[in-house]
């Protein structure tokens, strides 16, 4: 009688998808290497725990709601010559995870904040933690929506929770009632205790102008923002660059401008 007959479905019951996956590749390696059973067990351990493992990066990854798949790998240094490497590098540790502290990327339009945004992001996704990946736009949109269809605590207790929140864009927009009340309340929250990464392309000094109808409370949650904070300051002209030349002409119009 063929052993997987009845091992399958109990595989199946336990949950066990990675051993499944891999057993008669490992029976046949078994075999051939005359492994011993505790060798023979071991691997396929090591193969659930792998699947798992992929699996919860594969949640961690969908929860951080990242625009691109941007690593540091892609980021183009020898655009911005006078970026602080070092900081960068030390911001790709995710030490200031464990500092929970604050990190500011701000500079002019195009210059690469977002990218290095999630590029960071990406590296804490790789070391285990959760993040969460919002423009100012969709952050307070969000947030409106949470309010309509009544799940608004539950919202704000993710944004309050999450390991990295990191908010791109940031006083892009005037930010304005209930917007700031949110914001101040995330950020009160999350103070000393988790550490949130903003990107903007005001400097830090000009972000209280976000703040359409409550200065004081814009005061308080930027006060907080910048205590024990990293700043990474980018600078030159946009990397965006347009297209030069004619668009390719479509494949059907070629062929008929050739009759």
């Amino acid at each position: 009688m063929n052993p997987f007959t009845e091992l399958t479905p109990m595989l199946k019951s336990l949950r066990l998808s990675g051993m499944l996956d891999s057993l008669e590749t490992r029976n046949r390696q078994a075999l051939a290497e005359q492994l011993a059973p505790a060798e023979f067990l071991t691997l396929l351990v090591q193969d659930e725990l792998a699947r798992r493992d992929q699996a919860r990066f594969a949640r961690r990854l969908r929860m951080a709601a990242f625009h691109s798949t941007k690593t540091i790998e892609q980021f183009d240094f020898n655009a911005a010559a006078s970026l602080n490497r070092a900081l960068i590098n030390d911001l790709l540790t995710c030490r200031f995870i464990h500092e929970n502290a604050p990190v500011h990327i701000v500079g002019p339009v195009g210059t690469g904040k977002s990218h290095l945004a999630q590029a960071i992001g990406h590296q804490a996704v790789r070391q285990g933690h959760e993040v969460h990946f919002a423009t100012q736009s969709q952050f307070f949109a969000a947030l409106h929506r949470s309010r309509l269809s009544g799940v608004h605590g539950r919202r704000m207790k993710m944004l309050c929770r999450v390991r990295l929140l990191i908010l791109d864009d940031f006083a892009l927009k005037p930010i304005g009632s209930p917007q700031d009340d949110d914001l101040h309340e995330i950020i009160a929250q999350r103070y000393e205790k988790l550490p949130i990464l903003i990107t903007s392309n005001l400097a830090v000094d000009e972000w209280h102008e976000a703040f359409a109808d409550n200065k004081l409370l814009g005061a308080a949650t930027i006060d907080r923002l910048k205590h024990g904070a990293y700043t990474v300051t980018l600078d030159g002209p946009s990397h965006r660059t347009p297209r030069t030349g004619a668009p390719p002409m479509p494949v059907k119009a070629a062929q008929k401008s050739k009759s």
